[in-house]
């Protein structure tokens, strides 16, 4: 089993950053693909950015390219989301999510592990 944990989150003006942390335990993350997805209220949870795991491969919704970057550090078994020029539509409970493997796709049912989410508002 994985256990995350998210923080980073909080209230952030508009054009401001954030990095967000997802710490793991339980077991390594070096074999595992890492993604962050969020969800704002009265609206599904959508996929934000992910990263194989060897750090090969990433992948960004077209909503956060260019603004946000993933990363992990495996020797802390730690993942983060930095996030810049934010939107007051960026705002949303975050999430850290893992699978073991090769990278999946966006698709939040391909991912067995989650957080408990971290809230991000940006105010306009």
């Amino acid at each position: 089993q994985v256990q995350l944990v998210e923080s980073g989150g909080g209230l952030v003006q508009a054009g401001g950053s954030l990095r967000l942390s997802c710490a793991a335990s339980g077991r390594t993350i070096d074999s595992y693909t890492m993604a962050w997805f969020r969800q704002a209220p009265g609206k599904e949870r959508e996929f934000v950015a992910g990263m194989s795991w060897n750090s090969g491969r990433t992948d960004y919704a077209d909503s956060v390219k260019g603004r946000f970057t993933i990363s992990r550090d495996n020797a802390k078994n730690t993942v983060y989301l930095q996030m810049n020029s934010l939107k007051p539509e960026d705002t949303a409970v975050y999430y850290c999510a893992a699978v073991n493997g090769y990278y999946t796709g966006r698709y939040y049912g391909s991912y067995d592990y989650w957080g408990q989410g971290t809230q991000v508002t940006v105010s306009s």
